[in-house]
């Protein structure tokens, strides 16, 4: 065989591979039949791939539960108990937390702390790093990437902003004090939590989704067939910061009259005629209870709330002409608590000819590991792919000696 004949062999062998482990990854326990029948795949061609995966100890096959039927029972296809994982960490405005993260998308949580929102981010990115290299050196060469959430503008994997923190320009890779060389993707807690609603949850059979969360302010993003449009630096996706508000008002971020300001318990204090409250999204519980529980004031400033939350979504949705529209956080319990004010605000944003089929609302189905959930799709991106499947094998071959 040529030299260009055995390149060209060896490339469709490697795509053929990766089909395969994407399969496995976005339909955990796949059955052979199904796998075979979704890639377009000869059972002689699925069975000669699997094969070499299983030697890989990137996959395995179990039996399958009995049905009943004639005919050859199928197997099912499954990651390798020896497979590769990767780390996720997130940060929140009041706590960090560290998991691994299987082929098929299991989230198993390794540490969760609390932390005091210091202004300097040395300390909680040093433990944030400690708790990381526990984990590299529990699962050794299994470690294949990491991804990282974050509470802010995300550009060129630096903390550009985070407002709730008063982290500005950080750079987290050398913060978290990471020494291994293998890919470290950052991004917006938002934007991640958005990815994991577009492949695995409520967006899932959307080509484009947008995706909005309320919990200091308000995050999202646009979804592309499960793929986050993030703009040319990774910063984009900002939509708090669009000026849906009263353009008197200053944001932390530096500009004026962002809807970040009329959504979340910073709009609610200041409906209710209250001091700016040093922690908004524990303020902003407080006031939704006291609007359930039929406290008048509360739910005057609830119903303005959720006007301005209904508008806001109308206008994205007016520009980005979205599918569908996954709300989590604080979003979901004002649209729960005040869903006639939230719908009509919404409506009568939208252009005429979209009000016939306006995109549903709904809520997100991982409202509390969304963003750790969407670092681990990104970071598996890398891993699965022709570097990542190269560098395995490279692995698995010293490994062997």
């Amino acid at each position: 065989m040529e030299v260009g004949e055995v390149g060209r062999a060896r490339a469709i062998q490697v795509q053929g591979m990766l089909a395969v482990l994407r399969h496995v990854h976005a339909h955990p326990a796949t059955t052979r039949a199904r796998l075979a029948r979704d890639l377009g795949l000869s059972r002689g061609s699925a069975a000669e791939i699997i094969a070499r995966l299983h030697a890989l100890r990137l996959v395995a096959e179990s039996g399958a539960e009995p049905t009943g039927a004639r005919g050859r029972p199928t197997r099912v296809v499954h990651r390798h108990d020896r497979g590769p994982v990767v780390a996720v960490a997130e940060l929140s405005h009041e706590s960090w937390g560290v998991a691994i993260a299987h082929l098929g998308g299991e989230l198993c949580p390794v540490r969760r702390e609390r932390h005091d929102r210091p202004g300097a981010p040395e300390d909680v990115l040093a433990r944030m790093g400690a708790a990381l290299r526990e984990v590299q050196a529990a699962y050794g060469t299994r470690l294949r990437a990491v991804g990282i959430a974050l509470p802010g503008t995300v550009s060129d994997g630096r903390l550009v902003a985070a407002a709730t923190l008063g982290w500005r320009d950080v750079d987290i890779a050398r913060g978290l004090g990471i020494p291994f060389s293998m890919p470290v993707i950052t991004g917006n807690d938002a934007t991640m939590a958005g990815v994991a609603e577009a492949r695995r949850g409520s967006a899932a059979d959307a080509g484009v989704a947008l995706f909005l969360t309320v919990e200091v302010g308000i995050g999202g993003v646009l979804l592309e067939r499960g793929r986050a449009a993030t703009g040319a630096t990774g910063a984009g996706g900002e939509f708090g910061h669009m000026p849906f508000g009263d353009p008197a008002l200053p944001c932390p971020c530096g500009a004026h009259g962002c809807w970040d300001l009329e959504v979340d318990g910073r709009a609610l204090a200041r409906y209710l005629e209250e001091p700016p409250p040093a922690a908004p999204r524990t303020a902003a519980g407080a006031v939704l209870h006291r609007a359930r529980t039929g406290d008048a004031a509360a739910r005057a400033a609830l119903d303005r709330v959720a006007g301005n939350l209904g508008r806001g979504v109308a206008g994205l949705v007016n520009a980005l002409d979205p599918q569908v529209v996954t709300l989590s956080g604080l979003a979901v319990v004002i649209a729960d608590l005040a869903g006639p004010a939230v719908r009509a605000a919404y409506l009568a944003g939208l252009m005429g000819f979209r009000r016939r089929t306006p995109p549903p609302l709904v809520p997100a189905r991982f409202p509390d590991d969304g963003s750790m959930r969407g670092a681990a799709e990104l970071a598996f991106d890398a891993v699965l792919s022709e570097a990542g499947l190269d560098e395995w094998r490279r692995d698995a071959r010293d490994a062997a000696g």
